[in-house]
């Protein structure tokens, strides 16, 4: 859990609020402005003027340009007129003048008024430099680590990650997502449902809690199958025991094995597309959304299911 060192005060950095982002400098605090924060992230430095024209057109650009970058670049804005001894040991010539420093040293820079697609170019490529997560906060960060804890199959410290996140941030809805998703990954049916009860109705519909309502079901409902091995000898005994294999899929469901669940209620869609009203086909939409489009379960079993269905 590294990457949640740092969630309080002191380890905000890279999610630091527009104030923190972009500031106005001057020859006292330049070391510190600068060039020792561009020892973390390349600092872009800005020297203008007030009555300079093409300086208040570049100026916004600018802005925009290292807000969108989310904490991987910084801006410094530097006053000449108010600054001249700095602007000097620069050389500074003309303005609009435009410098970049990452680690205590000059990396790049442009003189005069730029296009917006170039800015947005001159930032994208500093924000390259410090590295992939260097637009990313560490509570960002930590929710990446505990959602591939999950994906690995780590539900224990996928779950204390995503808890911790909660802690710092009681509104993160991933987070709470997360945790609802790490109990039912872990056969914690009962617990998952009480979290979700939690859930006020109006943010149920946001994108983090996306399939627990149908996974919810599925536990709820697999619970009740039976036992595999009993429901695979009836399968066996009596292949057109619809229900018993649809019990059965419920149950490898349950047993996390998503591709032989599939399998069985795609043989009842093949034997029987109309069964039960169409029972095995909308179970398997609710296998899609308890799992997720993006899952390989998902995309095979959709795949096959087209293929019964239009051919």
């Amino acid at each position: 859990m590294e990457s949640l060192i740092g969630l309080g005060s002191e380890g905000t950095d890279k999610a630091a609020p527009q104030g923190d982002l972009i500031k106005e400098s001057d020859e006292a605090h330049f070391r510190e402005d600068v060039l020792d924060a561009s020892m973390q992230v390349p600092v872009i430095v800005d020297f203008w003027a007030p009555w300079c024209g093409p300086c208040k057109q570049l100026g916004p650009i600018l802005e925009k340009a290292v807000a969108a970058a989310r904490g991987a670049v910084r801006l410094v804005k530097i006053d000449v007129d108010r600054n001249q001894m700095l602007a000097g040991q620069l050389q500074i010539q003309s303005i609009p003048a435009v410098y970049a420093f990452f680690q205590g040293q000059p990396v790049d820079g442009f003189m005069g008024a730029q296009p917006e697609s170039a800015i947005k170019g001159f930032v994208e490529r500093l924000a390259r430099q410090a590295g992939p997560d260097a637009g990313e906060s560490p509570v960002e960060q930590a929710l990446a680590q505990a959602q591939a804890a999950l994906d690995e199959g780590q539900h224990g410290a996928a779950e204390a990650i995503f808890a911790q996140v909660r802690q710092h941030d009681p509104k993160n809805e991933t987070a709470r997502a997360g945790v609802i998703r790490c109990k039912l990954a872990q056969g914690d049916a009962d617990g998952a449902q009480k979290l979700f009860d939690d859930v006020p109705e109006a943010e149920r519909g946001a994108a983090a809690y996306s399939g627990i309502a149908a996974a919810l079901e599925l536990a709820s409902q697999s619970a009740q199958a039976g036992e595999t091995a009993e429901l695979r000898q009836r399968v066996e005994r009596n292949p057109a025991d619809h229900q018993a294999r649809f019990d059965l899929a419920l149950a490898l469901q349950a047993a996390g094995d998503r591709e032989a669940a599939a399998d069985e209620l795609l043989e009842i869609v093949r034997r029987d597309r109309k069964w039960n009203d169409e029972a095995a086909r909308k179970r398997l939409l609710t296998f899609f959304e308890a799992w997720g489009p993006s899952d390989p379960a998902t995309l095979g079993a959709r795949r096959r299911l087209s293929s019964l269905l239009f051919s």
